[in-house]
């Protein structure tokens, strides 16, 4: 169901705008664009107004709403089975203050070292949250162990001191204080397909490799001792845990900054309506993520078009109050 539900969005949400374009025209759009199909497909009929829109500016943009929903979700659910804290999301242990770090860095000295045309920004970004999540586990580690009470202390101290150099920052460099405030609430406005093709491949190898994880992760919620005894090297799986959940986590907010409450919200919403099992979890988390993302992403550029809103604010604004009617519909069972 989520599977068709995500299609669909995609269908639908690619239609919603200033120039309207119908669904059976998408399709025929995106059918004339494969080489074995574009011979029987006739888009002669659509204006080319119509088909930049979509190929070049609607479906990369709904295509990496998804990608990005989905990274930031099932980071999130893996974190929250691996620290067994149903509040960890993907920037507990300090991913978002790094990223945000390393894009005021950019921002502010003006950098330009673009490499492969992946903007300056990105690569700081990405660059920033990989240094500090590296900080924060080196902190936590204590000789071969990384005790998860530790690292969300670490992560919780380096992120508050990463997000000071950063204000601090910002009040210096003032002129620059409207961009990076952008930033930090997360867009994906005027990104087009490049991003969508840097970021799609690691992206879903790297959750494929996460699904190998569900049973471990099942059994660590029976408690790191019980998973000892049952065979699990504890922790190697949350280093590759950790290593997997940082990875996607940073390469999604390097290119769309950091949206918020997705990778808390949407693994929870997922627990509450199907269960802890993290086989079915991690997927669903994915693909209601991308469904979740693509949804708040055409309301940001639609509610007050021309004017575009943050999506971060979009999905606060969304996920609270829904996260709230869940969690109290379902505070007898839990």
């Amino acid at each position: 169901m989520l599977i068709i539900s995500l299609i669909f969005a995609i269908g639908l949400f690619t239609t919603i705008g200033t120039a309207k374009v119908s669904v059976l025209d998408i399709f025929k759009i995106i059918g004339s664009k494969v080489s074995f199909m574009e011979k029987y497909i006739d888009i002669s009929d659509i204006a080319d107004s119509s088909k930049t829109i979509i190929w070049n500016i609607r479906l990369p943009r709904v295509l990496l709403g998804a990608l990005v929903g989905a990274s930031l979700s099932m980071a999130g659910a893996s974190f929250q089975g691996m620290f067994k804290n149903p509040m960890a999301d993907p920037y507990v242990i300090g991913i978002s203050s790094g990223a945000a770090l390393g894009a005021t860095l950019a921002i502010v000295f003006k950098l330009n070292i673009g490499i492969f045309n992946i903007p300056t920004i990105t690569i700081f970004a990405f660059v920033g949250a990989l240094l500090a999540v590296s900080l924060v586990y080196n902190i936590a580690r204590i000789k071969n162990k990384v005790p998860v009470t530790t690292l969300l202390l670490a992560g919780v101290a380096v992120g508050q001191f990463l997000t000071a150099i950063m204000s601090f920052l910002m009040v210096i460099f003032d002129k620059d204080m409207v961009k990076i405030t952008y930033w930090t609430l997360g867009s994906l406005s005027g990104k087009g397909w490049e991003p969508v093709l840097t970021i799609a491949l690691p992206v879903i190898i790297c959750m494929i490799v996460i699904n190998f994880f569900a049973r471990d992760l099942n059994i660590l919620l029976t408690g790191e001792e019980s998973a000892q005894s049952l065979g699990i090297d504890v922790e190697k799986t949350k280093t590759y845990i950790l290593l997997l959940g940082t990875f996607i986590t940073a390469i999604s907010v390097s290119v769309s900054g950091i949206i918020g409450f997705v990778g808390l919200i949407i693994p929870h919403i997922v627990r509450l309506l199907i269960g802890p099992d993290h086989r079915i979890l991690l997927p669903a988390s994915a693909l209601l993520g991308s469904i979740f993302m693509i949804f708040a992403d055409t309301i940001a550029r639609t509610l007050i078009s021309p004017i575009e809103i943050p999506v971060g604010i979009i999905t606060a604004l969304f996920g609270g109050p829904f996260f709230i009617y869940l969690l109290r519909s379902k505070k007898k069972s839990i």
